[in-house]
């Protein structure tokens, strides 16, 4: 039986696949070009660009179950279109090709990003309204319109299920993501000052455990909210001093402070070719993300369970240390 991954080089995908592998299963790693999250694995690799339709059919070709993480993570803009492009039109002809090769089951990575925050004094679950078009962020109203294509394909006979994880963190980060970059940053002590606000971090090895479940025991048209917990970023950047015994900045500016340094930041760093280490869209994030998003739906039929925020931080930390020594 073969599992094929789209995004099989990214975070997310590199820890899926080796758990795949660990239980025995075959796979096909499905990369567009970056294949470090996956080389020396006993896997086949291709090659595939979503946005080529017949490239993808032929890459899914002979899978009886398909992840699809291939997606474009961006809150700063729309890059000239691409991210509605790589997140909705690759979606949509990833449905396709499942449709035409009679898939098993597709699961869909999707994000918490599809969900509106507000109001934040309730319980985010399942239940509460997507992003409506132009609403939110270029990237959240494309995760909304990729789940929109899995449904529609749903509704031609897919067998599909959508999970929604919140902020990924953890080990294998080889790119690395943008919280990936920002503990880099911490362990480096290259970031100039802290800012307040938070979100829902949670652990990329329990957003596999997360989508391997979904896969077996997760409802034909049905989503699942993945979260860890809520924190502040200053309460991420203590864990890192003390695992990584570095210091990092005790104070954290208000983040209307921050925003007023936003611009300049992006500047700078564009000047360098290098990802800013906080937008104004980055700072908006943190400032409204809601605290309270639930994982009942999926503990209750799927078994899910998150670890301690502090064991993902020390992981990811000393996964990085080893990186820095090779």
């Amino acid at each position: 039986m073969l599992v094929a991954v789209t995004g099989a080089s990214g975070h997310v995908g590199g820890n899926l696949v080796r758990a795949l592998l660990s239980r025995g299963r075959k796979v096909r790693a499905i990369v567009h070009s970056d294949t470090r999250a996956v080389d020396g694995l006993d896997l086949a690799v291709v090659r595939a660009d979503v946005l080529d339709p017949s490239c993808i059919e032929r890459a899914l070709e002979g899978a009886d179950v398909v992840y699809h993480l291939a997606a474009k993570i961006w809150v700063s803009g729309n890059l000239g279109g691409m991210i509605d492009r790589i997140n909705r039109e690759g979606t949509c002809n990833v449905v396709a090709a499942c449709l035409k090769h009679k898939v098993r089951r597709l699961v869909h990575f999707s994000s918490i990003h599809a969900f509106r925050q507000e109001p934040r004094d309730e319980v985010l679950d399942e239940a509460r309204e997507c992003v409506a078009p132009g609403e939110g962020l270029p990237y959240d109203c494309s995760k909304v319109a990729g789940e929109a294509e899995v449904m529609a394909g749903v509704r031609q006979g897919l067998d599909a299920v959508i999970v929604n994880p919140t902020s990924v963190i953890g080990p294998l980060d080889f790119k690395p993501s943008p919280i990936g970059e920002a503990i880099l940053g911490l362990l480096r002590g290259k970031f100039p000052m802290l800012v307040d606000g938070g979100f829902d971090w949670v652990d990329v090895r329990d957003v596999v455990a997360g989508a391997m479940a979904a896969e077996e025991k997760g409802r034909r048209g049905e989503r699942y909210l993945l979260p860890g917990r809520w924190a502040p970023f200053a309460e991420l950047a203590r864990w890192v001093a003390e695992f990584g015994g570095v210091k990092v900045p005790q104070h954290a500016a208000p983040l209307w402070l921050a925003g007023v340094g936003a611009p300049f930041v992006t500047a700078w760093c564009r000047l360098r070719k290098r990802r800013p280490i906080y937008t104004l869209e980055s700072l908006d994030v943190l400032r409204h993300s809601n605290r309270r998003i639930s994982g009942k739906k999926a503990e209750r039929e799927l078994g899910y369970s998150a670890r301690p925020l502090s064991e993902t931080i020390r992981d990811t930390v000393a996964w990085f240390r080893e990186q820095e020594g090779k």
